[in-house]
């Protein structure tokens, strides 16, 4: 059978990592492979300039969808590979080589995995983490400090010139096309266990249909 591929999207800051680190923690290893946009970035001398000469890492224009695109087509197909670990050139962090092995679901995440059309073409599901923009605000503040070291300046820069504008433009519109929303504000608990029964029934096919043969 070919691997169930879900892809997961949302603004910045809606819960996506959350999401994903709550759900992987009710499989095995080998049941999902977990592919990450942020390891898609293109280098950040190449990433855009916004009006005022900062980068803008918020934009399709910031992703190597074709790579993005391609390494989603090979898993597919049953090949595994190995990709850069992407790291914002945020300090004390030493990049490393990420390895991909092909498993029985895929799940891909994401800002623009429904924006590209040669991803969103790839996808089973389409998941769309939602949350109110002040709790998506104070989220971004919290972990653009702890995890890059971002002053509040800067964060409050970004979220209004790139962080918005970016969802208004090219999240928001793709929403209704989204198979699940999945409301972020407080906790996402019941959204969860109804995808992981789904998940976790599709994975007992798989399984039986291998034994069978």
């Amino acid at each position: 059978m070919e691997p169930f591929v879900i892809g997961v999207t949302g603004g910045s800051a809606s819960g996506k990592t959350m999401f994903l680190n709550a759900l992987l923690s009710r499989f095995q290893e080998e049941d999902i492979c977990l592919i990450s946009q942020d390891n898609y970035y293109h280098p950040i001398d190449q990433q855009p300039l916004d009006e005022n000469g900062v980068r803008n890492f918020d934009t399709p224009g910031s992703i190597d969808a074709k790579s993005f695109a391609a390494d989603l087509e090979k898993i597919k197909a049953g090949e595994s590979f190995q990709r850069q670990q992407y790291t914002f050139n945020t300090p004390g962090v030493v990049s490393k080589m990420l390895d991909f092995h092909p498993a029985p679901i895929i799940v891909v995440e994401g800002l623009f995995v429904m924006y590209f059309h040669e991803i969103n073409h790839l996808l089973d599901l389409r998941l769309f983490i939602d949350a109110k923009t002040h709790i998506k605000l104070k989220r971004r503040i919290q972990r653009d400090k702890e995890e890059r070291d971002s002053d509040l300046d800067d964060v409050l820069y970004r979220f209004e010139k790139h962080v918005m504008p970016t969802f208004d433009r090219y999240l928001y519109p793709l929403k209704e096309d989204a198979d699940l929303i999945i409301p972020n504000n407080t906790n996402f608990d019941v959204a969860l266990e109804v995808l992981a029964g789904f998940m976790h029934a599709r994975l007992s096919k798989v399984k039986g249909g291998q034994e069978k043969s």
